[in-house]
């Protein structure tokens, strides 16, 4: 990316008008630009947006597994009751679609590499927990690692 894409990308990121930010990113068709916003994502913004980021075609396996494990998807993978509550029902939703998403390895490129950074104990715990635990979501993503420009 060059400056004037890091540029719109910042002016993106803090841009009060969520509707023009989806608009936006609905029209990128660039993989690097979607993982850096997804990367710097404000998640306190609700699901709208990472769901546009998801949908998009140019969105990269790794950026997939970057919002899963920013979305504390981990979480859901747990299977515990206090993930039931209602007041949830967008995080769910949207941690239901990228789950789905990641298993099928619906996307059209897996350039990006995305590390979740999980240790080899967390994973023996996830898998003890969920012996079907898919690798895909534990486990470092295909592609180039990329250093993510924070804003």
């Amino acid at each position: 990316m060059d400056e004037t894409e890091f540029i719109f990308l910042e002016q993106l990121l803090y841009h009060t008008d969520k509707a023009y930010v989806i608009s936006q990113l609905k029209n990128v068709d660039d993989s690097l630009f979607l993982h850096h916003f997804a990367g710097n994502y404000h998640w306190d913004s609700g699901f709208e947006v990472p769901t546009v980021i998801l949908d998009n075609e140019a969105c990269d396996l790794g950026t997939g597994l970057l919002l899963f494990h920013y979305a504390d998807g981990y979480r859901l993978v747990e299977k515990s009751e206090k993930n039931s509550a209602s007041s949830q029902r967008g995080w769910q939703e949207f941690l239901a679609k990228i789950y789905n998403k990641l298993l099928s390895l619906d996307f059209k490129s897996q350039n990006i590499s995305f590390d979740p950074g999980l240790t080899k104990i967390q994973k023996y715990k996830m898998r003890k927990n969920d012996p079907d635990l898919p690798d895909v979501l534990i486990n470092k993503s295909p592609g180039c690692e990329i250093k993510i420009h924070k804003f």
